[in-house]
Protein backbone atom coordinates (compact mmCIF):
# COMPACT_ATOMS: atom_id res chain seq x y z
CA UNK A 1 0.00 0.00 0.00
CA UNK A 2 1.76 3.82 -0.84
CA UNK A 3 -0.26 6.87 0.51
CA UNK A 4 0.42 9.78 -1.29
CA UNK A 5 -0.16 13.55 -1.70
CA UNK A 6 -2.12 14.79 -4.25
CA UNK A 7 -4.06 17.26 -5.67
CA UNK A 8 -7.82 16.88 -4.51
CA UNK A 9 -11.03 15.79 -6.78
CA UNK A 10 -12.41 18.75 -8.67
CA UNK A 11 -16.02 19.40 -7.14
CA UNK A 12 -18.65 20.32 -9.05
CA UNK A 13 -18.98 24.16 -10.26
CA UNK A 14 -21.74 26.07 -8.03
CA UNK A 15 -24.38 26.82 -9.31
CA UNK A 16 -25.29 30.47 -10.49
CA UNK A 17 -28.34 30.53 -8.45
CA UNK A 18 -26.19 29.10 -4.85
CA UNK A 19 -22.87 31.09 -6.16
CA UNK A 20 -24.73 34.45 -5.91
CA UNK A 21 -25.50 33.69 -2.32
CA UNK A 22 -23.11 31.74 -0.73
CA UNK A 23 -21.14 34.97 1.06
CA UNK A 24 -24.28 35.13 3.40
CA UNK A 25 -23.11 31.51 4.86
CA UNK A 26 -19.92 33.10 6.52
CA UNK A 27 -21.03 35.49 8.90
CA UNK A 28 -24.05 33.66 10.15
CA UNK A 29 -21.78 30.52 10.93
CA UNK A 30 -19.30 32.93 12.12
CA UNK A 31 -21.51 34.22 14.83
CA UNK A 32 -22.62 31.32 15.74
CA UNK A 33 -18.74 29.73 16.07
CA UNK A 34 -18.43 33.43 18.32
CA UNK A 35 -20.82 32.41 20.55
CA UNK A 36 -19.71 29.15 21.09
CA UNK A 37 -15.93 30.20 21.70
CA UNK A 38 -17.11 33.30 23.62
CA UNK A 39 -19.16 30.89 26.21
CA UNK A 40 -15.72 28.50 27.10
CA UNK A 41 -14.07 31.54 28.11
CA UNK A 42 -16.78 34.66 29.15
CA UNK A 43 -17.29 33.17 32.51
CA UNK A 44 -14.26 33.09 33.59
CA UNK A 45 -13.88 36.56 34.58
CA UNK A 46 -17.51 36.08 35.76
CA UNK A 47 -16.48 33.02 38.12
CA UNK A 48 -15.14 34.95 41.34
CA UNK A 49 -18.28 36.56 41.07
CA UNK A 50 -20.46 33.61 40.64
CA UNK A 51 -18.86 31.13 43.16
CA UNK A 52 -19.53 34.33 45.63
CA UNK A 53 -22.91 34.54 45.00
CA UNK A 54 -23.59 30.86 44.49
CA UNK A 55 -21.50 29.82 47.15
CA UNK A 56 -19.16 27.16 45.27
CA UNK A 57 -16.30 26.09 46.39
CA UNK A 58 -12.53 26.34 45.11
CA UNK A 59 -12.60 22.33 44.61
CA UNK A 60 -15.89 22.65 42.84
CA UNK A 61 -15.43 26.29 40.85
CA UNK A 62 -13.99 24.48 37.29
CA UNK A 63 -17.29 22.63 36.87
CA UNK A 64 -18.57 25.87 35.61
CA UNK A 65 -16.31 25.78 33.25
CA UNK A 66 -15.69 21.95 32.79
CA UNK A 67 -18.79 20.94 32.32
CA UNK A 68 -19.72 22.74 29.34
CA UNK A 69 -16.41 21.66 27.83
CA UNK A 70 -17.22 18.12 29.09
CA UNK A 71 -20.41 17.95 27.54
CA UNK A 72 -19.07 19.65 23.98
CA UNK A 73 -16.24 17.36 24.01
CA UNK A 74 -18.05 13.85 24.55
CA UNK A 75 -21.11 14.58 22.64
CA UNK A 76 -19.54 16.02 19.89
CA UNK A 77 -19.01 13.05 17.49
CA UNK A 78 -22.75 11.74 18.07
CA UNK A 79 -23.63 15.95 16.76
CA UNK A 80 -22.00 15.28 13.97
CA UNK A 81 -23.51 12.16 12.97
CA UNK A 82 -26.69 13.65 13.53
CA UNK A 83 -26.29 16.87 11.64
CA UNK A 84 -25.42 14.29 8.69
CA UNK A 85 -29.00 12.33 9.73
CA UNK A 86 -30.90 15.60 10.33
CA UNK A 87 -29.18 17.91 7.57
CA UNK A 88 -26.71 20.69 8.11
CA UNK A 89 -29.10 23.57 8.71
CA UNK A 90 -31.51 22.04 10.64
CA UNK A 91 -29.03 20.85 12.84
CA UNK A 92 -27.57 24.13 12.90
CA UNK A 93 -30.99 25.68 13.97
CA UNK A 94 -32.06 23.38 16.36
CA UNK A 95 -28.45 23.88 17.95
CA UNK A 96 -28.88 28.10 18.55
CA UNK A 97 -31.91 27.52 19.73
CA UNK A 98 -31.66 24.72 22.10
CA UNK A 99 -27.92 27.31 22.84
CA UNK A 100 -29.83 29.96 23.99
CA UNK A 101 -32.89 28.83 26.17
CA UNK A 102 -29.97 26.72 27.66
CA UNK A 103 -28.09 30.53 28.21
CA UNK A 104 -31.19 31.54 29.72
CA UNK A 105 -31.67 29.12 32.28
CA UNK A 106 -27.65 29.35 33.34
CA UNK A 107 -28.43 33.19 33.88
CA UNK A 108 -31.48 32.28 36.08
CA UNK A 109 -29.72 30.39 38.14
CA UNK A 110 -30.33 30.04 41.85
CA UNK A 111 -27.98 27.89 42.61
CA UNK A 112 -24.42 26.18 42.01
CA UNK A 113 -25.75 22.93 40.94
CA UNK A 114 -28.39 24.68 37.96
CA UNK A 115 -25.67 26.37 36.68
CA UNK A 116 -23.41 23.68 36.61
CA UNK A 117 -26.36 21.18 35.04
CA UNK A 118 -26.92 24.61 32.18
CA UNK A 119 -23.46 24.98 31.30
CA UNK A 120 -23.94 21.13 30.62
CA UNK A 121 -27.08 21.77 28.34
CA UNK A 122 -24.80 24.67 26.65
CA UNK A 123 -22.64 21.58 25.52
CA UNK A 124 -24.92 19.54 24.74
CA UNK A 125 -26.64 21.82 21.90
CA UNK A 126 -23.06 23.34 21.09
CA UNK A 127 -21.98 19.59 20.25
CA UNK A 128 -25.04 19.96 17.35
CA UNK A 129 -24.38 23.60 16.89
CA UNK A 130 -20.45 23.72 16.32
CA UNK A 131 -20.11 20.65 13.95
CA UNK A 132 -23.05 21.62 11.57
CA UNK A 133 -21.59 25.48 10.97
CA UNK A 134 -17.89 24.24 10.07
CA UNK A 135 -20.07 21.75 7.75
CA UNK A 136 -21.84 24.41 6.23
CA UNK A 137 -18.61 26.30 5.17
CA UNK A 138 -16.80 23.36 3.99
CA UNK A 139 -20.01 22.37 1.66
CA UNK A 140 -20.41 26.05 0.68
CA UNK A 141 -16.93 27.09 -0.38
CA UNK A 142 -15.30 23.99 -2.77
CA UNK A 143 -13.36 26.81 -4.64
CA UNK A 144 -9.92 26.78 -3.01
CA UNK A 145 -8.68 30.21 -3.12
CA UNK A 146 -12.10 31.29 -1.69
CA UNK A 147 -12.57 28.59 0.68
CA UNK A 148 -9.00 29.98 1.76
CA UNK A 149 -11.07 33.35 2.85
CA UNK A 150 -13.83 32.16 3.90
CA UNK A 151 -11.53 30.05 6.75
CA UNK A 152 -9.35 32.76 7.38
CA UNK A 153 -12.33 34.50 8.60
CA UNK A 154 -13.61 31.73 10.51
CA UNK A 155 -10.76 31.01 12.34
CA UNK A 156 -9.73 34.26 13.04
CA UNK A 157 -13.45 34.89 14.82
CA UNK A 158 -12.67 31.24 16.76
CA UNK A 159 -9.41 32.08 17.29
CA UNK A 160 -10.08 35.40 19.03
CA UNK A 161 -13.55 34.86 20.85
CA UNK A 162 -11.39 32.60 23.41
CA UNK A 163 -9.56 36.17 24.43
CA UNK A 164 -12.82 38.02 23.47
CA UNK A 165 -14.79 36.26 25.59
CA UNK A 166 -12.53 36.90 28.89
CA UNK A 167 -12.92 40.68 28.04
CA UNK A 168 -16.56 40.67 27.03
CA UNK A 169 -17.22 38.89 30.96
CA UNK A 170 -15.11 41.99 32.39
CA UNK A 171 -17.40 44.12 31.04
CA UNK A 172 -20.40 42.68 31.75
CA UNK A 173 -19.34 41.63 35.43
CA UNK A 174 -18.53 45.09 35.98
CA UNK A 175 -21.54 47.21 34.76
CA UNK A 176 -24.06 45.18 34.49
CA UNK A 177 -24.28 41.26 36.74
CA UNK A 178 -22.26 38.12 35.80
CA UNK A 179 -25.35 36.38 34.84
CA UNK A 180 -24.95 38.78 31.64
CA UNK A 181 -22.14 36.71 30.35
CA UNK A 182 -25.28 33.95 29.79
CA UNK A 183 -28.20 36.07 28.72
CA UNK A 184 -26.03 37.59 26.29
CA UNK A 185 -26.44 34.30 24.30
CA UNK A 186 -30.01 35.09 23.38
CA UNK A 187 -30.13 38.27 21.68
CA UNK A 188 -26.67 36.46 19.71
CA UNK A 189 -28.57 33.63 18.79
CA UNK A 190 -31.64 35.81 17.47
CA UNK A 191 -29.66 37.49 15.39
CA UNK A 192 -27.81 34.61 14.02
CA UNK A 193 -31.31 32.89 13.32
CA UNK A 194 -32.58 35.29 11.11
CA UNK A 195 -29.67 35.19 9.06
CA UNK A 196 -30.20 31.04 8.67
CA UNK A 197 -32.73 31.50 5.64
CA UNK A 198 -29.69 33.13 3.95
CA UNK A 199 -27.79 30.20 4.12
CA UNK A 200 -28.01 27.71 1.43
CA UNK A 201 -30.21 24.38 2.30
CA UNK A 202 -28.81 21.21 2.05
CA UNK A 203 -29.96 17.46 2.05
CA UNK A 204 -29.54 14.82 4.84
CA UNK A 205 -26.42 12.69 3.92
CA UNK A 206 -27.36 9.59 5.91
CA UNK A 207 -29.67 8.70 8.80
CA UNK A 208 -29.66 7.38 12.55
CA UNK A 209 -30.76 3.48 11.88
CA UNK A 210 -27.49 2.49 12.36
CA UNK A 211 -26.15 4.90 14.79
CA UNK A 212 -22.97 3.19 16.66
CA UNK A 213 -24.57 2.90 20.16
CA UNK A 214 -21.18 1.31 21.73
CA UNK A 215 -19.19 4.04 20.44
CA UNK A 216 -21.27 6.71 21.62
CA UNK A 217 -21.45 5.11 24.93
CA UNK A 218 -17.72 4.20 25.03
CA UNK A 219 -16.34 7.85 24.41
CA UNK A 220 -18.89 9.62 26.59
CA UNK A 221 -17.71 8.02 29.30
CA UNK A 222 -13.87 7.47 28.85
CA UNK A 223 -13.95 11.14 28.28
CA UNK A 224 -16.30 11.32 31.13
CA UNK A 225 -14.06 9.17 33.32
CA UNK A 226 -10.65 10.79 32.73
CA UNK A 227 -11.74 14.64 33.46
CA UNK A 228 -13.33 13.78 36.18
CA UNK A 229 -10.81 11.93 37.66
CA UNK A 230 -8.75 14.75 37.01
CA UNK A 231 -10.64 17.23 39.22
CA UNK A 232 -10.65 14.63 41.84
CA UNK A 233 -6.88 14.45 42.26
CA UNK A 234 -7.51 18.06 43.06
CA UNK A 235 -8.89 17.77 46.83
CA UNK A 236 -7.96 13.61 47.25
CA UNK A 237 -4.11 13.26 45.84
CA UNK A 238 -2.68 11.48 42.77
CA UNK A 239 -2.37 8.34 44.88
CA UNK A 240 -5.77 8.12 45.32
CA UNK A 241 -7.30 4.51 44.81
CA UNK A 242 -10.28 6.37 43.25
CA UNK A 243 -8.62 8.89 40.92
CA UNK A 244 -6.35 6.15 39.76
CA UNK A 245 -9.71 3.68 38.81
CA UNK A 246 -11.07 6.47 37.19
CA UNK A 247 -8.08 7.28 34.73
CA UNK A 248 -6.85 3.97 33.98
CA UNK A 249 -10.61 3.56 33.60
CA UNK A 250 -11.11 6.28 31.48
CA UNK A 251 -7.99 5.20 28.95
CA UNK A 252 -9.63 1.66 28.73
CA UNK A 253 -12.66 2.96 27.66
CA UNK A 254 -11.06 5.10 25.40
CA UNK A 255 -8.84 1.93 23.77
CA UNK A 256 -11.83 0.04 23.71
CA UNK A 257 -13.44 2.84 21.71
CA UNK A 258 -10.87 2.39 19.69
CA UNK A 259 -11.18 -1.17 18.89
CA UNK A 260 -14.44 -1.31 18.17
CA UNK A 261 -14.83 1.59 15.82
CA UNK A 262 -11.93 -0.50 13.61
CA UNK A 263 -14.36 -3.33 13.35
CA UNK A 264 -17.78 -1.74 13.56
CA UNK A 265 -19.43 -1.23 9.90
CA UNK A 266 -20.88 2.45 10.75
CA UNK A 267 -18.30 3.27 12.95
CA UNK A 268 -19.46 6.60 14.72
CA UNK A 269 -15.59 7.94 13.79
CA UNK A 270 -13.85 6.23 10.90
CA UNK A 271 -10.52 5.63 11.95
CA UNK A 272 -9.01 7.20 8.83
CA UNK A 273 -9.92 10.75 9.72
CA UNK A 274 -7.62 10.48 12.27
CA UNK A 275 -4.76 9.00 10.70
CA UNK A 276 -4.83 10.99 7.49
CA UNK A 277 -1.27 12.93 7.74
CA UNK A 278 -2.48 16.52 7.57
CA UNK A 279 -5.35 16.04 9.72
CA UNK A 280 -3.49 14.15 12.24
CA UNK A 281 -1.12 17.43 12.32
CA UNK A 282 -3.87 19.23 12.79
CA UNK A 283 -5.61 17.45 15.44
CA UNK A 284 -2.53 16.77 17.60
CA UNK A 285 -1.44 20.35 17.29
CA UNK A 286 -4.92 21.98 18.02
CA UNK A 287 -5.57 19.43 21.09
CA UNK A 288 -2.18 20.45 22.81
CA UNK A 289 -3.04 24.27 22.10
CA UNK A 290 -6.18 24.42 23.95
CA UNK A 291 -4.44 22.32 27.22
CA UNK A 292 -2.33 24.75 27.76
CA UNK A 293 -4.17 28.25 26.77
CA UNK A 294 -7.87 27.26 28.95
CA UNK A 295 -5.56 26.91 31.81
CA UNK A 296 -3.51 30.18 30.44
CA UNK A 297 -6.94 32.02 30.54
CA UNK A 298 -8.10 30.50 34.00
CA UNK A 299 -5.02 31.70 35.81
CA UNK A 300 -4.19 35.07 33.87
CA UNK A 301 -8.00 36.30 35.21
CA UNK A 302 -7.42 34.82 38.63
CA UNK A 303 -4.08 36.91 38.86
CA UNK A 304 -5.23 39.44 38.00
CA UNK A 305 -8.49 39.82 40.13
CA UNK A 306 -6.84 38.21 43.27
CA UNK A 307 -3.27 39.19 43.33
CA UNK A 308 -2.99 42.66 41.55
CA UNK A 309 -6.60 43.57 42.68
CA UNK A 310 -7.80 44.10 39.26
CA UNK A 311 -11.13 44.92 38.70
CA UNK A 312 -13.65 42.56 36.49
CA UNK A 313 -13.79 45.15 33.62
CA UNK A 314 -9.45 45.62 34.08
CA UNK A 315 -8.87 41.95 33.75
CA UNK A 316 -10.98 41.93 30.78
CA UNK A 317 -9.16 44.32 29.20
CA UNK A 318 -5.65 42.89 29.75
CA UNK A 319 -6.67 39.91 27.62
CA UNK A 320 -8.05 42.32 24.64
CA UNK A 321 -4.38 42.53 23.34
CA UNK A 322 -4.67 38.45 23.61
CA UNK A 323 -7.51 39.08 21.56
CA UNK A 324 -6.18 41.28 19.19
CA UNK A 325 -3.03 39.34 18.67
CA UNK A 326 -5.47 36.24 18.51
CA UNK A 327 -7.03 38.18 15.26
CA UNK A 328 -3.95 39.51 13.62
CA UNK A 329 -2.18 35.66 13.40
CA UNK A 330 -5.00 34.41 11.82
CA UNK A 331 -6.44 36.83 9.65
CA UNK A 332 -3.15 38.56 8.29
CA UNK A 333 0.19 37.00 9.54
CA UNK A 334 -1.05 33.67 8.53
CA UNK A 335 -2.84 34.61 5.39
CA UNK A 336 0.45 35.91 4.30
CA UNK A 337 2.37 32.76 5.17
CA UNK A 338 -0.16 30.15 3.80
CA UNK A 339 1.39 29.37 0.60
CA UNK A 340 4.77 30.35 1.49
CA UNK A 341 5.64 28.28 4.62
CA UNK A 342 4.82 24.33 5.20
CA UNK A 343 1.88 24.34 7.57
CA UNK A 344 3.79 22.39 9.64
CA UNK A 345 6.29 24.31 10.16
CA UNK A 346 3.73 27.07 10.80
CA UNK A 347 2.27 25.29 13.07
CA UNK A 348 5.03 24.47 15.34
CA UNK A 349 6.31 28.05 15.20
CA UNK A 350 2.69 29.12 16.33
CA UNK A 351 2.95 26.32 19.32
CA UNK A 352 6.60 28.02 19.95
CA UNK A 353 5.40 31.46 19.56
CA UNK A 354 2.50 30.73 22.71
CA UNK A 355 5.37 28.72 24.78
CA UNK A 356 7.34 31.67 24.80
CA UNK A 357 4.04 33.55 26.33
CA UNK A 358 3.82 31.33 28.44
CA UNK A 359 7.34 31.04 29.94
CA UNK A 360 7.56 34.88 30.26
CA UNK A 361 4.63 34.23 33.24
CA UNK A 362 6.71 31.79 34.76
CA UNK A 363 8.95 35.05 36.03
CA UNK A 364 6.13 36.52 37.74
CA UNK A 365 6.45 37.12 41.78
CA UNK A 366 3.87 38.53 44.45
CA UNK A 367 5.71 41.95 44.27
CA UNK A 368 6.53 42.27 40.55
CA UNK A 369 6.94 45.57 39.30
CA UNK A 370 5.66 46.70 36.29
CA UNK A 371 3.93 43.87 35.74
CA UNK A 372 1.50 44.77 33.12
CA UNK A 373 4.65 45.85 30.83
CA UNK A 374 6.86 43.60 31.35
CA UNK A 375 5.09 40.62 31.96
CA UNK A 376 1.50 40.55 30.75
CA UNK A 377 1.38 42.74 27.62
CA UNK A 378 4.57 40.50 25.77
CA UNK A 379 2.92 36.90 27.13
CA UNK A 380 -0.43 38.12 25.73
CA UNK A 381 0.93 39.26 22.50
CA UNK A 382 3.08 36.04 21.96
CA UNK A 383 0.69 33.41 22.83
CA UNK A 384 -2.65 35.36 20.99
CA UNK A 385 -0.42 35.44 17.67
CA UNK A 386 0.25 31.47 18.15
CA UNK A 387 -3.33 30.24 18.96
CA UNK A 388 -4.12 32.85 15.74
CA UNK A 389 -1.60 31.44 13.45
CA UNK A 390 -2.46 28.24 13.96
CA UNK A 391 -6.33 27.59 14.21
CA UNK A 392 -5.85 29.01 10.64
CA UNK A 393 -3.40 26.77 9.83
CA UNK A 394 -4.80 23.89 11.61
CA UNK A 395 -8.83 24.63 10.48
CA UNK A 396 -7.47 24.27 6.91
CA UNK A 397 -5.49 21.04 7.03
CA UNK A 398 -8.21 19.21 9.10
CA UNK A 399 -10.79 19.14 7.00
CA UNK A 400 -8.37 18.19 3.76
CA UNK A 401 -9.21 15.46 1.60
CA UNK A 402 -12.67 15.17 2.66
CA UNK A 403 -15.73 13.36 0.90
CA UNK A 404 -18.65 15.80 1.38
CA UNK A 405 -20.59 13.26 3.12
CA UNK A 406 -17.49 12.90 6.01
CA UNK A 407 -17.93 16.29 6.73
CA UNK A 408 -20.15 16.59 9.56
CA UNK A 409 -18.25 13.75 11.72
CA UNK A 410 -14.80 15.33 10.56
CA UNK A 411 -16.00 18.94 11.63
CA UNK A 412 -17.13 17.24 14.85
CA UNK A 413 -13.49 15.33 15.35
CA UNK A 414 -11.60 18.69 14.70
CA UNK A 415 -14.53 20.36 17.24
CA UNK A 416 -13.64 17.47 19.83
CA UNK A 417 -10.19 17.71 20.32
CA UNK A 418 -10.68 20.73 20.94
CA UNK A 419 -12.95 20.93 23.67
CA UNK A 420 -11.46 17.72 24.80
CA UNK A 421 -7.85 19.58 25.33
CA UNK A 422 -9.87 22.52 26.90
CA UNK A 423 -11.70 20.22 29.43
CA UNK A 424 -8.34 18.48 30.23
CA UNK A 425 -6.15 21.39 30.38
CA UNK A 426 -8.54 23.08 32.81
CA UNK A 427 -9.15 20.45 35.17
CA UNK A 428 -4.95 18.92 35.52
CA UNK A 429 -3.62 22.61 35.46
CA UNK A 430 -6.03 23.73 38.28
CA UNK A 431 -5.31 21.32 40.01
CA UNK A 432 -1.47 21.39 39.49
CA UNK A 433 -1.85 24.66 40.97
CA UNK A 434 -4.02 24.18 43.83
CA UNK A 435 -1.76 20.86 45.36
CA UNK A 436 1.48 23.25 44.67
CA UNK A 437 -0.54 26.33 46.95
CA UNK A 438 -1.26 23.83 49.47
CA UNK A 439 2.06 22.03 49.58
CA UNK A 440 3.44 25.31 50.20
CA UNK A 441 1.02 26.92 52.65
CA UNK A 442 1.68 23.38 54.68
CA UNK A 443 5.25 24.43 54.57
CA UNK A 444 5.12 28.19 55.27
CA UNK A 445 1.93 28.36 57.24
CA UNK A 446 -1.52 30.28 56.47
CA UNK A 447 -1.03 33.87 57.16
CA UNK A 448 -1.95 36.13 54.42
CA UNK A 449 1.59 37.13 52.77
CA UNK A 450 2.10 33.17 52.76
CA UNK A 451 -1.11 32.72 50.69
CA UNK A 452 -0.50 35.42 48.17
CA UNK A 453 2.87 34.32 47.92
CA UNK A 454 1.87 30.11 47.70
CA UNK A 455 -1.21 31.15 45.38
CA UNK A 456 1.13 32.79 42.95
CA UNK A 457 3.54 29.78 43.50
CA UNK A 458 1.02 27.27 42.64
CA UNK A 459 0.32 29.57 39.37
CA UNK A 460 4.02 29.56 37.75
CA UNK A 461 4.11 25.74 38.38
CA UNK A 462 0.68 25.74 36.26
CA UNK A 463 2.33 27.43 33.71
CA UNK A 464 5.60 25.33 33.62
CA UNK A 465 3.32 22.60 32.87
CA UNK A 466 1.74 24.39 30.16
CA UNK A 467 4.97 25.56 28.93
CA UNK A 468 6.39 21.92 28.62
CA UNK A 469 3.14 20.78 26.75
CA UNK A 470 3.26 23.35 24.05
CA UNK A 471 6.98 22.58 23.74
CA UNK A 472 5.97 18.75 23.69
CA UNK A 473 3.32 19.53 20.96
CA UNK A 474 6.05 21.65 18.70
CA UNK A 475 8.04 18.52 18.84
CA UNK A 476 5.55 15.60 18.05
CA UNK A 477 4.46 17.87 14.90
CA UNK A 478 8.16 17.48 14.07
CA UNK A 479 8.03 14.42 14.58
CA UNK A 480 4.60 13.76 12.18
CA UNK A 481 6.62 15.88 9.40
CA UNK A 482 9.94 13.24 9.04
CA UNK A 483 9.92 10.53 6.87
CA UNK A 484 7.39 11.88 4.41
CA UNK A 485 7.02 14.42 1.62
CA UNK A 486 6.45 18.21 2.35
CA UNK A 487 2.91 18.22 3.46
CA UNK A 488 0.69 19.97 1.38
CA UNK A 489 -1.43 22.97 0.94
CA UNK A 490 -5.18 21.94 2.43
CA UNK A 491 -7.29 22.70 -1.05
CA UNK A 492 -4.47 19.93 -2.57
CA UNK A 493 -4.55 16.77 0.19
CA UNK A 494 -5.79 13.74 -0.71
CA UNK A 495 -5.22 10.18 -0.10
CA UNK A 496 -4.94 7.46 -2.73
CA UNK A 497 -4.36 3.82 -2.26
CA UNK A 498 -2.96 1.37 -4.20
Amino acid sequence: MRVDVTDIQQQAPTPPAQNAKRWWTLPVVSAAQLMVVLDATIVNIALPSAQQELGMTDTDRHWVITAYALAFGGLLLLGGRVCGALGHRRSFTIGLIGFALASGLGGAAENAGTLFAARAAQGVFAALLAPAALSLLILTFTDGRERGKAFGVFAGVGAGGAALGVVAGGLLTEYADWRWCLYINIPMAVITLAGVPLVMRDRPSGDLRNLDIPGVLLSATGLVALVYGFTQAEPNGWDDPKVLALLVGGVLLLTLFVLVEAKSRFPLLPLHIFVHRARGTAFVSVCVMFVAMFGFYLFVSYYTQTILGYSPVKAGMTLLVNAVSTTIGAMLIAGKLHRRVAPHVLIAGSLLSSAAGMLILTQLEVDSSQVFLVYLTPSMILTGLGLGCLLAAATNLATAALNPMEAGVASAAYNTVQQVGAAFGTALLNSIATSVTASYLEDHGAKPAAVTAGTVHGYTVALWVAFGVLVFGAALVGLFSRGGRRTAQPEAVAETAN
